[in-house]
């Protein structure tokens, strides 16, 4: 991968750690890191093995939002030019959002900008106690288009208003009170509660979970009408028509472990 930006790994249990790699520059995304980590979770997402994404980073913070030399940069390319360049990083965010795996993002130091977003992007987001999270773009005369989706979703319209607005720093017990964050710990104890909770992904089935995803994407926001109501009968006949369902409750009648578990 270029220059190491992105780091992954993959471990015996299908745990894949993908990890931001530009610690010099608090891991501002550019063109390059954004391409990289793009390929990455596409690849990551294709591969069976895989059973969870997480999304880490080196160095002192999550990621400090967008590199300035690349804003530079940006700042001479045409209208047509730019709207290529933005959605690379919008391409990037839905891939994160839609992928099949659950991911689970481990925040530490800052989250700012399109760091912020990506986390609103994951299914679940532990951080430390000392996080501090900002959208910042409006100080920059920017405005935080791309991401403002994903944001909306995870912290509330009128939460994710005043934020954008006022582009104010803001602490990570105030992001675990507005839905963004899961779970707030210590730094020392960070890698131990990513760990608790990767053990209970694990413990689930594969399938299940990536429908769940897709459930979820179905049902957020919509209208509880008939026609989702008979969406959502046909999706649980199916899952419990499939191999996984049938296996997961056999398994559970007859006290043993789901085919998923014998196989680690």
């Amino acid at each position: 991968m270029a220059e190491n930006t992105v780091i992954c790994e993959v471990d015996k249990d299908g745990v894949a750690t993908v990890t931001l790699n530009r610690p010099d520059v608090h891991n501002a995304f550019d063109d390059s890191l954004i391409e990289t980590l793009h390929g990455a979770l596409k690849k990551l997402d294709d591969n069976e093995a895989v059973r969870v994404v997480v999304l880490s980073a080196n160095g002192k913070s999550f990621s400090a939002g967008a590199d300035l030399r690349w804003m530079q940069r940006m700042a001479g390319y045409s209208e047509a030019e730019n709207l290529k360049d933005a959605r690379r990083l919008a391409d990037l965010l839905q891939t994160l959002q839609h992928m099949g795996k659950p991911t689970l993002a481990r925040v530490h130091g800052s989250a700012f900008g399109g760091g912020l977003g990506l986390l609103a992007c994951c299914d679940i987001v532990l951080a430390s106690e000392n996080v501090r999270f900002a959208l910042t773009e409006v100080k920059l005369g920017l405005i935080p288009a791309v991401i403002s989706p994903y944001v909306s979703r995870a912290m509330g319209e009128r939460h994710a208003r005043r934020y954008m607005l006022t582009g104010e720093r803001f602490s990570a017990e105030e992001a675990y009170r507005l839905g963004l964050v899961h779970d707030v710990v210590p730094e020392a104890m960070l890698d131990e509660r990513v760990q608790t909770v990767l053990a209970m992904l694990l413990e689930n089935g594969p399938a299940a979970m990536a429908a769940t995803k897709a459930l979820m994407d179905r049902v957020a926001g919509g209208s509880l009408d008939e026609k989702m109501i008979d969406d959502t009968a046909k999706r649980i006949a199916e899952v419990r028509a499939s191999e996984e369902g049938k296996e997961g409750v056999t398994a559970f009648l007859e006290k043993r472990k789901p085919r998923w578990l014998r196989r680690r």
